[in-house]
């Protein structure tokens, strides 16, 4: 395989179409190799629009996102260099060494031990020096160094978290995929007081769950 053949026609045929057009965007992906934070049983896949399994049968259905998906979140997140970013689902770590080339620090949150392990040896062999992998239950209490800037989900919820939205400084965002099949919304909240925000919906796309977030029941009384 050419590879970067492969990246090139990836980045002119999926996400150009995908309205991803910030021109940074656009080169980060043409730099980050992507190819190299796929498991190996997938490589041949890694510039296919698809999502990719990372440990099958181990992860609980856990994925690479789609690489449209990738790039429209890091366009939506619009990281500063001045910026601190948590992340929430570190996967492989491809979308948090995105982001870590964007931001002056990430912290990125992965409930499995394995997958975080994957990502921190993955970040280390690209030459990432400012990202910090954490083992831990995001859905549950949690000391990740807040407020950021940013908050970016590497899965999709429900409904937007409080317990998230709290670890958001005021003037900062949130990105993430918010619903339910077969309707899910990419959801960019700008917080703009203590307990007020803005939020926007630009476009759909339906992605995995992130693991332990309840699911609020359907049913009313």
């Amino acid at each position: 395989m050419d590879l970067e053949q492969a990246r090139f026609n990836m980045i002119e045929q999926q996400i150009r179409p995908w309205e991803v057009l910030d021109a940074h965007v656009l080169q980060l992906l043409s730099v980050v190799k992507r190819e190299d934070f796929v498991p190996l049983a997938h490589k041949a896949l890694a510039f296919v629009d698809m999502e990719i399994p990372l440990r099958e049968g181990g992860a609980r259905g856990q994925a690479m996102l789609a690489p449209r998906v990738e790039a429209r979140l890091l366009q939506e997140a619009n990281v500063q260099k001045h910026e601190t970013v948590l992340e929430i689902g570190t996967g492989s770590g491809y979308l948090t060494a995105l982001l870590a080339h964007r931001a002056q620090r990430v912290v990125s949150l992965e409930i499995e031990p394995a997958l975080a392990e994957l990502a921190r040896a993955n970040l280390q062999k690209a030459g990432i020096t400012n990202a910090e992998v954490r083992t831990a239950n995001a859905a549950g209490r949690m000391q990740a160094d807040g407020p950021f800037d940013v908050l970016v989900l590497g899965g999709s919820v429900a409904e937007m978290p409080e317990l998230l939205l709290d670890q958001v400084k005021v003037g900062g965002r949130v990105i993430g995929v918010v619903g339910n099949e077969p309707m899910m919304r990419a959801t960019v909240m700008t917080r703009t007081g203590d307990a007020t925000w803005t939020t926007t919906q630009p476009w759909d796309t339906i992605v995995p769950r992130l693991l332990n977030f309840v699911q609020p029941s359907r049913f009313y009384f």
